[in-house]
Parts: structure tokens; C-alpha cells; sequence
């Protein structure tokens, strides 16, 4: 394997608090103060966004390439609990910066760790490897970590929920890590026929189609004799709990001060699913060619899953058009399971979710597997058309609420659900539209977005007859916003928005008509079509308080995504009152053979399983939600989807083998739940 071996850069830990290397300085509105036994006591103010302390060199900057963590221990000293972070910071600042989070009940002192190694395996050499957002670097790559200048201790201000907070650092050290030294002159390729890393080896790695296809036979002598989930009823509700007005179909209900799901026949529910319950994996191979040891040639019966896909503006495969991929999961489905792998994996899949004490197909999962009318599942839809074109956003520009493509794509997209018979299907419990959208940083971000559109954008039409209408003229409006627009069409021609400071009324007002506009058009024509199914809003991962606000007046539940350890998001105090759903979670390790972790990272898969439990364990113990799904099914390719994300964050392997540890606490989530849920 070219193997050198098990090796340390540094043999000593390196105190970086207390210690003569280090100073500290608090952000804005925010104090510190260094007791008798050198703890930074920390207490936050409001003012700023990412309230906290900083720790910096006094040397400006410090190397720290020659470790592999960095250690955080803190004390919670409030009265709640806290979800504190750490990011460092380097200079120049060009890579994605390495951050650790811990979660601390009060008077709990905890240990957040930032690995400075991107994997367990480390090169002797550089290597060109591309199209990845995790894999093997060099013992020299050039890292932002030769030049660490400082490292920010804080709080996000929106977890704070208006209350100040109270913490200390306890000590800062850069300690040793084991890697794995490798030979770059022989790591190519380093993917197996099984779409597997070559090099390494960890349980439940797969070796021939023997051995998955005795696993398989395994797996289902388990299922076979996997007791039933308790008190449970057909729909996955709980069955010894109160009976309430049965309707046929999924609903919500406020029971003694706690949200929940009401199932078609009228028990309590509440959602503990998971995203992508389908199969797939495609990765490109294009350009890439020699990271693979196989990939099948024409005539091969498994070259009918090469294929071809489209790259976004994020990765390797940004402008290069379509480029051909091939599916590694597919391919072994089809060595474990035979040619008519798809049934099986369907029917498999529900047999799967029962038996782990889970009780939803959530988000994104084949029709295939939820049409089969075994689980309850929700429905997607994405709304098409205009954008807003002065907007910003990671997975593009903002939907434009007020062209008529808009509404039209909604109306075909409800029309494709009823020709799937989910409209009027008890098993669905209704629709997510759209995903993770651009909203912007502040309650005036997309009236700003508006005015820096061309002027035949419909949203900047109607923020133009908003403004016609609350000041008549033109010359009102400049005398309000000290602007200068010579006729009404002169504002329309031009991208320009005025400063904010001048302007923050009427920004928040039409940034707040836009999200209206938004929920309010998809409500209306999905009561339409499915006036019996629930409006599960578009899972927020970011978006200031008017967002959530607009979202609840709307919206049967608020759905968000939550990447973080603890349930972090909740409604505003003056927001309407309604039930909320988390679209997707997930945590990862690098312990099972893969480079990444995702988006909240574990030490390994026992601690994966342990914060599984925790997070779920929050939600079903908090008022307002009625459930949570995991982002998602199968781990995700070894060589990148299509925008390089290669995480470790599956139910799954991509050779179709269950985590023991993570299926071991869904069951124990499961099992558990209703009585969690219903428990003061």
C-alpha cells in the first residue's frame, strides 16, 4: 500500500493558554477578565454578531502545522446552557477556517476540538488531488496554519436569545495526532472497485461480492427477528397515547403546552426520519481517471452506471459543462442484491426504517420507496422562474415571488404530486418547497436585492408601486431617503441602493412584503391542490428574524436545517404561534475510511452515535417541535458529488453496510420517544 507508517509531528502538547505566547482581548461589548487560577471568565454582550473573547499571539503569528488539534477546554458559568465555538484564524485568511464547537450544561466543563489535519492519512509528498472537499494533504502542503494568529472563543448572538451570557476558558492546547503516513509515488489510485479508499482498512469495509453478499444475508436474519418499535400504531404514531379527533390525514395539534404531528387516525406523531432514502451516488470520473483502480469498460454489465452530470459554481467541476461520472452505489447494490436490486432496495429500505425506530421517508427520497405506502413521508417541490437578480446567496439568487413563472411553477409542480397521488394520500404528511434559500443577512437584505436589479425585475416593479403609494412623488421619496430620482422610472433604471441607515424603515417593510409574498403564493395554490396537507415552509438554514416570522404567519410548521450539536433555532417571541420541523442534521467521523466529516464533526463513531442521541433527544423534549430528519441515507462518494462534498454522514456505507453504533442510537431514540416527547 506504500505504507511508512503510524507517525507524530510533534512529540509534546503545546499550553497555549495559560501561557507567556498568548494574549486576550474581548469583541465589542463583550468584557474579560483573568481570575486567580489564569481562567479567562468571559461575559457577552449583544452588540456584535459573534460575541465572544479572542486569544492572540503576541508575536502576531504562531506555526501550528506540525500538530494535529487544537483543544479548548471551557466551563459553562451561566444559568442555561451554551454552545460554545472556536475558530482560528490565520493570515492571510484564504482557506476555510478550522472551528470546533462543544455543548455545555451549567456549571459543565467541556473540551472542543479543532482538527488541524484534514484526514488521518497525511502524504509524504504534494499531490494534485481535485474535486473533494476532504482528502489527504502533504507533510509541507502550504497551510494558512503556518501563520495562526489568533483564535475567536464565542457565541453566535442569535443563540443567545437576547440574554447576555457567562463562560470561561479553562486552557488552550496544540497536541499531537497519529496519522498515517503514506507513499504519494504509489497512491494512485486510491479507490477500490467498490468505490472504497485503497489504503486503509476499518469494520464493515467491503472486500469481494462474497462478503456483501453474505452481509446482506446477515442483515436480514437481524431484521428478521427485530422487535416491533413499542406502543406504536400502524402509521408510526403513539398508541397508548391520547386519542384525538381522527381527520384521515396528517395535521398539528398544540397538546398540553407541546406542539405535535396528529396522525391520519388521531394519534400523537412526531417525525423521526431521514433524508435521501434512495439509491445513488455519482461522482466524477472525468479528468479524473487515475484515482480509480476500476471502472468498467463498455460490455461490462455494470457500465450501464456510468453517467454524465453538471457541475455548480463550487468545486473542480465549476464551467466545465457536463462531465461523466460513475455510481459506485448503484454498482454494488446491483453485486449484492442482483439485477432487480431496485425493488429489493425499496422494499428493503422500509423494512430498514421500522426495525430502527424510525417513522418517516423525509426529504428528497425516491418516489419509488415512499409511493409503496409503508411510511409516512414528505413531498418536495421547488418553485422556478426569475430570480432576483441584485441578490446573493451560496446556492444562487433569490426566487422571485412576484413573476408569474413563479406561481406557474408552483401550480406544475402540485400538478406532477397529484399525478403521484400524494395530494390526497394519508401516508404524506405534506410539502417542503424549496431548500436552504439566499435571504440574506438582516431584515432589509432583499429590499436592498430589489434595487440593484434591472428594472424590469417584478419584485423591484413592485417595491416601486409600494413606494409610489406610501409617498406619492418622487420628491417625497428623496426628501425621505435624501435621494435623487428625477421621475419614478429614474429609480426603476437604476441598480443603486441608498444607504441603509437612511432607509432601514422602508427596507425592513418591503423586505418583510417580499417574504410574505413569498409564503403566502406557494400556501395559497398548495391549498388548492392539498387543502389536507400540512405546508412545511423551505428549511431555513439562515435568515434573519422576519424570515421565521413571515414563515409561521404562513405556514402549517417552520422547517429549518440545523447543523450544530444543539437545537439552536426557535421563532421570535412576537412570531405567530406554530410547531416547527428540523429538515436535516447530520455528524460524521473519520474512522470508517472517508475524508470528511460533514458539517459537525466527531471523534469517531461511538461519539457520532452519542450526539445522535443528544440532538434528537433536544428536539423531542422541546415545545415547539414535531420532528427531525437526518441529512441522510448513505454516506456520500468518496471522490465528491458533483459540488465536492465527500462526507462521512450516512445511516450507510456506500457498500450498503449499516453503521452499527449510529443504527444502534436511532434504536435507542426510537424506543424511547413518545415517552421522552410526552414527559414534563
Amino acid at each position: 500500500m506504500g505504507i511508512l507508517g503510524v507517525q507524530s509531528l510533534s512529540a509534546e502538547t503545546l499550553a497555549l493558554w495559560p501561557s507567556e505566547l498568548c494574549a486576550v482581548r474581548p469583541q465589542s461589548s463583550c468584557s474579560t477578565t483573568i481570575t486567580n487560577d489564569q481562567r479567562i471568565a468571559v461575559s457577552l454582550g449583544l452588540k456584535t454578531e459573534w460575541p465572544g473573547a479572542v486569544v492572540y499571539f503576541k508575536n502576531d503569528t504562531y506555526d501550528l502545522r506540525t500538530y494535529g488539534q487544537l483543544s479548548v477546554t471551557v466551563r459553562n458559568t451561566d444559568v442555561r446552557p451554551l454552545q460554545i465555538s472556536a475558530t482560528l484564524k490565520s493570515k492571510p485568511n484564504k482557506e476555510p477556517t478550522p472551528t470546533g464547537t462543544a455543548t455545555l450544561q451549567p456549571g459543565s466543563e467541556s473540551t472542543l476540538r479543532i482538527p488541524l489535519r484534514k484526514t488521518p492519512w497525511v502524504l509524504d509528498k504534494p499531490l494534485e488531488i481535485v474535486g473533494m472537499r476532504g482528502f489527504p494533504e502533504a507533510l509541507d502542503a502550504k497551510s494558512n496554519l503556518g501563520s495562526v494568529s489568533e483564535l475567536h472563543i464565542f457565541i453566535p448572538r442569535s443563540h443567545l436569545d437576547g440574554k447576555p451570557a457567562h463562560y470561561e476558558i479553562v486552557k488552550i492546547e496544540a497536541s499531537p495526532l497519529p496519522f498515517q503516513l503514506l507513499k504519494s509515488e504509489t497512491f494512485m489510485p486510491f479507490v477500490d472497485e467498490f468505490g472504497q479508499f485503497k489504503h486503509a482498512e476499518w469494520p464493515g469495509k467491503v472486500h469481494s461480492v462474497a462478503e456483501m453478499q453474505a452481509a446482506a444475508k446477515q442483515e436480514a436474519e437481524w431484521l428478521a427477528k427485530a422487535p416491533a418499535m413499542p406502543d406504536r400504531d400502524s402509521w408510526g404514531g403513539w398508541s397508548k397515547g391520547p386519542q384525538l379527533k381522527a381527520t384521515g390525514h396528517f395535521r398539528v395539534e398544540k397538546v398540553k403546552g407541546k406542539w405535535w404531528l396528529v396522525d391520519p387516525d388521531g394519534r400523537l406523531f412526531f417525525s423521526h426520519g431521514v433524508d435521501c432514502v434512495r439509491e445513488g451516488g455519482e461522482s466524477g470520473t472525468q479528468w479524473r481517471e487515475a484515482y480509480f483502480s476500476w471502472l468498467p469498460q463498455p460490455g461490462d454489465p455494470l457500465h450501464k452506471y456510468v453517467g454524465k452530470s453538471w457541475g455548480t459554481d463550487h468545486d473542480f467541476y465549476k464551467g466545465k459543462g457536463a462531465f461523466v461520472t460513475y455510481d459506485f452505489v448503484r454498482a454494488n447494490m446491483e453485486r449484492k442484491y442482483g439485477t432487480n436490486w431496485p425493488a429489493r432496495a425499496a422494499d428493503l429500505a422500509h423494512t430498514r426504517i421500522h426495525a430502527w425506530g424510525l417513522n418517516t421517508v423525509a426529504n428528497w427520497s425516491d418516489p419509488k420507496v415512499y409511493l409503496l405506502r409503508r411510511t409516512p413521508y414528505t413531498a418536495t417541490i421547488n418553485t422556478r422562474g426569475p430570480r432576483i437578480e441584485g441578490s446573493t446567496g451560496y446556492w444562487g439568487k433569490f426566487p422571485d415571488p412576484y413573476s408569474a413563472e413563479f406561481r406557474a411553477s408552483i401550480r406544475k409542480g402540485m400538478e406532477n404530486q397529484a399525478k403521484d397521488g400524494t395530494t390526497t394520500d394519508p401516508w404524506c404528511i405534506g410539502y417542503f418547497v424549496d431548500n436552504e434559500l439566499s435571504w440574506g443577512g438582516d431584515d432589509m437584505s432583499l429590499a436592498q436585492s430589489a434595487l440593484r436589479s434591472p428594472a424590469t425585475q417584478p419584485c423591484k416593479l413592485a417595491f416601486k408601486a409600494w413606494l409610489v403609494q406610501k409617498y406619492e412623488t418622487p420628491e417625497k421619496l428623496n426628501a425621505a431617503w435624501q435621494s435623487h430620482y428625477a421621475t419614478w422610472e429614474a429609480l426603476l433604471a437604476s441598480t443603486n441602493a441608498p444607504a441603509p441607515k437612511i432607509c432601514k424603515a422602508d427596507y425592513e417593510a418591503f423586505h418583510r412584503e417580499i417574504a410574505e409574498q413569498y409564503f403566502r403564493t406557494i400556501r395559497d395554490i398548495l391549498r388548492e391542490f392539498a387543502p389536507q396537507k400540512l405546508y412545511m415552509g423551505c428549511r431555513i438554514a439562515w435568515g434573519a428574524p422576519s424570515v421565521y416570522r413571515a414563515s409561521a404567519k404562513y405556514c402549517d410548521i417552520v422547517s429549518v436545517n440545523i447543523y450544530s450539536r444543539t437545537v439552536n433555532k426557535n421563532l421570535p417571541n412576537d412570531a405567530e404561534d406554530k410547531p416547527m420541523i428540523n429538515g436535516e442534521f447530520h455528524f460524521g467521523a473519520l474512522d470508517r475510511g472517508m475524508f470528511h466529516t460533514g458539517l459537525v464533526a466527531t471523534d469517531s463513531q461511538t461519539e457520532r452515535a452519542q450526539c445522535y442521541v443528544n440532538f434528537v433527544t433536544e428536539c423531542l423534549k422541546h415545545p415547539r417541535y414535531v420532528g427531525t430528519h437526518w441529512f441522510q441515507w448513505k454516506d456520500q462518494a468518496l471522490t465528491g458529488r458533483f459540488d465536492g462534498e465527500n462526507y462521512q454522514i450516512g445511516f450507510l456505507t456506500n457498500s450498503d453496510q449499516p453503521h452499527p453504533e449510529t443504527i444502534e442510537a436511532v434504536q435507542k431514540v426510537g424506543r424511547e420517544m413518545y415517552d421522552l416527547r410526552s414527559n414534563p
